[in-house]
């Protein structure tokens, strides 16, 4: 099986893909495709090789599994490098060496007008291939993370660019940091757009107020760039994508599948289970 690893700020997201399952056709997408198993932790940038190794092989067991036994091929996409160098150590360790790490180079051509590709995240990239695996077309892809981004891949799979913005609990820290009367609070829908209270208020500006920047950003990019599908994608897209009313296809395992389709483009099918 293939196990692989988004590292973000916050989170890190760890999927394991049955290998048999090479290619994904637009009648049946889906980014669970061949995803046998998901967990999700938190991502701690101290964390050493060796605790890795723990955490996944306790993860592995719940599952019946053993790494060395199970896993024969890795891929990583990670934006924290304190955590890639240790995963990148675990793999030395544990896998020879062999895993794919997830950089600007690896399956996507980026359109000319980008002034640095080396700043692109690589679960924007992760992103970008996996959408345009699934679907072929030209997207936006809204991923809520600690930062919301929003990426657009053209109808020739090519990377154009996007935008970055704070995430939701991003600004819900900042807004009660900078707010002494102001306490921390469940994140969750109210029952109404207009608050009756001061708890209903923030719930309403950090789940509706949202998706009102997501319809209305959708709106701008669609401007520049013609019509396109949108797919939400994050920690968060579950609570948000139903609130837009941009239509809007709901992929949340969009980055562990382009981590997926980058391996096996690059690093070969060979003859796993």
């Amino acid at each position: 099986m293939l196990l692989c690893i988004d590292v973000g700020n916050s989170q890190t997201v760890i999927g394991l893909f049955d290998r048999r399952i090479t290619s994904i056709k637009p009648s049946n997408s889906s980014a669970r495709d061949g995803l046998r198993k998901h967990w999700r932790i938190s991502t701690v940038a101290d964390r050493t090789a060796d605790e890795y190794a723990v955490i996944l092989n306790q993860l592995m067991a719940l599952e019946g599994l053993r790494i060395s036994a199970d896993i024969d091929a890795v891929a990583i996409s990670s934006v924290v490098p304190s955590v890639t160098t240790a995963l990148k150590e675990l793999d030395r360790v544990i896998f020879g060496g062999a895993a794919l790490v997830l950089s600007p180079s690896f399956g996507v051509e980026i359109d000319d007008n980008y002034s640095n590709v080396k700043e692109i995240g690589p679960d924007r990239i992760a992103n970008s291939i996996g959408v345009f695996d699934i679907y072929h077309s030209r997207a936006i892809v809204v991923d809520f993370g600690t930062a919301t981004t929003y990426d657009i891949v053209s109808s020739q799979g090519r990377y154009m660019g996007g935008v970055i913005l704070p995430g939701i609990e991003l600004g819900l820290k900042a807004l009660f940091t900078k707010a002494a009367a102001l306490g921390t609070i469940e994140l969750k829908v109210p029952p109404k757009v207009i608050g009756t209270s001061t708890t209903e208020s923030i719930q309403s500006g950090a789940t509706y107020g949202v998706a009102a920047q997501v319809d209305g950003m959708c709106q701008r990019l669609r401007s520049e760039i013609g019509d396109c599908i949108v797919v939400t994608t994050g920690g968060l897209s579950e609570l948000i994508s139903p609130l837009c009313q941009v239509d809007n296809y709901h992929e949340p395992f969009l980055t562990l599948h382009g981590l997926r389709v980058s391996y096996e483009r690059h690093m070969g099918q060979g003859n796993s289970q």
